[in-house]
């Protein structure tokens, strides 16, 4: 690929491109078995349901370029299916389970200044009717944020001279 006459990071944003369409895949699916085992969403409308789909394609592009900025430095294909297994860990520390209130004070700013709890905390007042406040835009802050910095990583990882 290196050599051919494409656009270079045309490779990767195909790449990425089919990953987040097979994970966005995957997400209607558990979401249609949710739906068709009982999960009932309270006042969603049709819009909020679009804006809860629409992060949530966002968010796995943001973790996408992440990951293949991850797979690039690695040195092999098991370091680089390996090198990912932290970002797993960070819904469990985040506000999934628990609310942020009621963690330990200590805890509190670890699962709040992450990722996942203000993705988490608009997809819940999205379809389940509670409070957003300002969890919208800083959801979608960082997943600007770590889609640009994923894809400058694997760019700038993509591009440099092999050894």
């Amino acid at each position: 690929f290196r050599t051919m006459a494409i656009h270079r990071p045309s490779v990767l944003i195909g790449h990425v491109i089919g990953s987040v369409v097979q994970s966005v895949l995957s997400v209607v699916l558990v979401g249609a078995v949710a739906v068709a085992i009982g999960f009932r969403s309270t006042d969603a409308t049709a819009l909020e349901w679009a804006a809860a789909l629409a992060l949530l394609v966002l968010f796995t592009l943001a973790l996408t370029w992440i990951a293949v900025g991850m797979g690039l430095v690695s040195p092999n294909a098991e370091a680089a299916s390996n090198n990912a297994m932290p970002l797993i860990f960070l819904p469990l520390i985040s506000s999934t389970f628990v609310p942020v209130d009621a963690m330990p004070g200590w805890f509190q700013p670890i699962a709040e200044y992450q990722p996942f709890t203000p993705a988490i905390e608009t997809l819940r007042g999205l379809l389940l009717g509670t409070g957003i406040g300002h969890n919208g835009w800083l959801a979608v802050a960082w997943c600007l944020a770590l889609t640009a910095l994923g894809y400058l990583w694997s760019k700038a990882s993509f591009n440099r001279d092999p050894k």
